[in-house]
């Protein structure tokens, strides 16, 4: 069939994937390899990247070549393709190359010294950073609200979940708060009185790697196209053809390093399974943050803290880590749900989560939208981590506001993404239920191919053929439901 100009589109945006391909190994190693004194360098390279593959989605022949291709006679498929050109094009439109260059620049520098600024709990040091990034991340938000009818934070919150408006979030966000105070209360009222051995240490890092390389495998884990590595915050990086994840150890608490493995290796899952033949354009990527969160919260929170699950690995961890009494399958599904608040999002607990993040989109919202500035971030900190989950939190920044990545490295409008993606994946988890009935019992005798084809046929292949919504309305029969999260955390603190 001839389609003379959707042909061309796709080879300038297979050159842009290409150029994507760079950055995120690049940005990998940046992350985790690299050597400090090289980053200088490698954040002049990135930004000059950024300007390269913004010059790409800029040219002024796109417009006309998406105005042509829109009349050409498109399958379904590549319909969905120029759909999701014409939004990137449109997006990198709105924005000045000299804007791109310089946030990069400015996110490169202020992550770069956080590494080492949080453990020093160094708040005045990072805000020397940390506010030209503030001011790069507010430009690129009134750039792309002005001509799109959105506040500014909804812009930049809408490049991480397309379509997404701050009175949906307050509103989701809003009746969370109604009940997850209530819900903790009584959790931590019935968990009381259980008694629960604490895994004895020290856990030595190659067996905790060991342990964790074994259970990617498990969890079907592609290691021909990936590789785990260490990072100062644990994330999922590099390309579907070859998905870096990375995680953190403490030799005092397993735990922790386990989680994140089983977490970063939803993401990548996702990322190895979506389809090959169209992987180098927009059709092909994954549909949003918070689809893609789904996907590492249904294996970190879903799968990972099953009572099913944990008897089907409690073996391992005796091999790895020693024969313990800890270990045996009841005890450990006490440890991985027990509710416990803390400081740290990523190690909190699947009750308290949401709070951590209602917390972030509620500061960083109000930062983007001029009404506090980076020096006010502090004292709301602490006044909200004392309301949602009292916890003091004054005069520590390290487990505070300087504890994650996104801020300094200008991912503002990301943090929804998590909650979103815990209530997408009580919903897949509603309906998994109801098309296989036995699925925990198989999942404990280790077959969790049904589970997993469940994820590949209705998510992973369908990457971003679908809208958001209409994704999750073909996957589970609704569109997203806030009320399966609760009903989930209900069932499974509470019994009920």
């Amino acid at each position: 069939m001839n389609l003379p100009a959707y042909c061309a589109l796709t080879e300038r945006f297979t050159r842009f994937y290409r150029y994507q391909h760079l950055g995120a190994i690049v940005g990998w190693d940046q992350a985790a390899m690299m050597p400090p004194k090289g980053n200088t360098a490698r954040g002049a390279a990135l930004a000059e990247l950024d300007v390269l593959m913004h010059q790409t989605l800029t040219d002024p022949s796109l417009p006309d070549l998406i105005a042509r291709a829109a009349d050409e006679a498109l399958d379904a498929a590549q319909a969905a393709n120029l759909r999701e050109m014409r939004r990137d094009s449109e997006m990198a439109n709105l924005l000045p190359a000299r804007l791109i260059e310089a946030k990069s620049l400015a996110s490169s520098r202020c992550e770069h010294a956080w590494r080492a600024q949080r453990p020093e709990n160094d708040w005045p040091g990072f805000l020397a950073n940390f506010t030209e990034v503030v001011k790069f991340a507010r430009e690129e938000a009134q750039c792309l609200a002005q001509h799109r009818g959105l506040s500014g934070y909804e812009a930049l919150m809408n490049k991480f979940e397309p379509g997404a408006r701050s009175a949906e979030i307050d509103a989701i966000f809003g009746d969370v708060k109604t009940w997850l105070p209530g819900l903790l209360a009584k959790v931590r009222e019935k968990q009381a009185g259980d008694t629960l051995l604490a895994a004895k240490g020290p856990f030595a890092i190659e067996q905790q790697r060991a342990l964790g390389l074994e259970l990617m495998t498990i969890l079907g884990f592609d290691f021909s196209a990936g590789r785990l590595d260490l990072s100062t915050h644990p994330f999922c990086g590099g390309v579907p053809e070859d998905v870096r994840i990375t995680t953190r150890y403490n030799e005092d608490d397993f735990m922790r390093s386990l989680m994140g493995i089983v977490h970063e290796t939803g993401h990548a899952r996702y990322e190895q399974n979506l389809p090959r033949n169209s992987v180098h354009l927009p059709v092909g990527r994954a549909r949003s943050m918070g689809i893609h969160e789904s996907q590492s919260l249904s294996f970190e929170m879903q799968i990972g803290r099953n009572p099913a699950f944990l008897e089907l690995i409690a073996p391992l961890l005796k091999k790895h880590l020693g024969a313990q009494a800890a270990f045996e399958a009841k005890n450990l599904a006490a440890l991985f749900t027990r509710v416990l608040p803390g400081f740290i999002r990523v190690d909190a607990d699947e009750l308290s989560y949401p709070a951590h993040i209602i917390l972030r989109y509620e500061i960083e919202r109000a930062l983007i939208d001029g009404e506090i500035e980076a020096q006010h971030i502090p004292a709301l900190w602490d006044e909200k981590m004392m309301s949602y989950l009292g916890l003091d939190t004054r005069g520590n920044y390290k487990d505070g506001c300087l504890q994650d990545i996104h801020w300094p490295g200008g991912s503002f409008g990301y943090f929804p993404s998590y909650t979103l993606g815990a209530m997408y994946a009580a919903q897949y988890f509603a309906s998994i239920r109801q098309a296989q009935p036995d699925f925990e019992t198989r999942m404990a005798a280790g077959d969790l191919s049904a589970l997993f084809d469940w994820l590949n046929t209705r998510i992973w292949q369908q990457a971003s053929h679908w809208e958001t919504g209409e994704l999750v309305q073909r996957a589970t029969g609704e569109t997203l439901n806030p009320q399966h999260l609760r009903r989930h955390l209900v069932q499974r603190y509470l019994g009920v």
